[in-house]
């Protein structure tokens, strides 16, 4: 019986691997949402405005943010960043890419076309 259990436990503890949790990379950046490592950040528009509202991106690293509304309820059909002189309309559902490369550290504000909806890019 006992070689049995020994067999039953080995087997459990390979097919069980051990899984270890990362802390979450918001937690590291004060709640601001970080650009993943390939440069490319994620925006969504939704009735609550632009979310995450706070992005933290690499100054001097090309940057591609793709931006999609998902919802009507918004002013947000457009995106304004004056700072890289950028602005395109947001199609409903359907993600847009900008690119563009942030030059100095800092904040740069990203608007909808009216400037009542805003989120911030911290520039590190």
């Amino acid at each position: 019986m006992r070689p049995l259990l020994l067999a039953l436990f080995a087997a459990l503890a390979v097919a069980c691997p051990r899984t270890t949790s990362a802390p979450p990379a918001a937690a590291a950046t004060n709640g601001a949402a970080p650009a993943r490592p390939d440069a490319t950040a994620v925006l969504s528009v939704t009735e609550n405005g632009f979310e995450p509202g706070r992005l933290v991106v690499e100054k001097g690293r090309p940057l591609k943010l793709v931006v999609t509304r998902k919802t009507d309820k918004t002013c947000a059909t457009a995106i304004v960043i004056k700072a890289a002189k950028v602005r395109a309309e947001l199609p409903l559902n359907q993600p847009v890419t900008l690119s563009f490369t942030p030059a100095e550290s800092g904040e740069i504000h990203y608007t909808c076309g009216m400037q009542m909806i805003e989120g911030v890019m911290e520039v590190r």
